[in-house]
């Protein structure tokens, strides 16, 4: 069980802590103009695909996506898909904060800690079964 839920915290900071990674790898994709439609697409797609700063966050994120369904094999969907889920959105705030984002105000860190009392719950009364 323990095993079960590091699997899960690590694929909450897998997914988290690239999303900061990735939106600030892809802040230059606004400045991206084509004369049509087609052409601002393939110009967005090369902007991004030849983004070194893009490219790794995103596939790390997406290795942790892959890890994440060798978990589900093993796990109750009941505890790893709320874990997992929930778990990225604490180490975006945490890593978004970290990189220089604005600290999350209040409610949000109540939020934190809910959903890391939450998790918390959620693992111990599996483990209890």
């Amino acid at each position: 069980m323990l095993l079960q839920f590091g699997s899960l915290i690590l694929v909450g900071i897998l997914w988290g802590a690239t999303n900061p990674l990735i939106k600030r790898g892809s802040k230059g994709i606004v400045h991206i103009k084509g004369n049509n439609k087609i052409k601002q697409l393939l110009l967005e797609w090369k902007y991004l695909f030849t983004n070194i700063n893009y490219i790794i966050p995103l596939i790390v994120n997406q290795l942790g996506s892959v890890f994440y369904f060798f978990v589900l094999q093993s796990s109750d969907l009941s505890l790893a898909v709320p874990v997992a889920n929930s778990l990225s959105f604490v180490f975006t705030a945490i890593s978004g904060w970290a990189l220089g984002e604005k600290l999350p105000d209040r409610s949000a860190l109540w939020g934190i800690a809910l959903i890391l009392l939450g998790s918390m719950l959620c693992c111990s009364e599996k483990q209890h079964r």
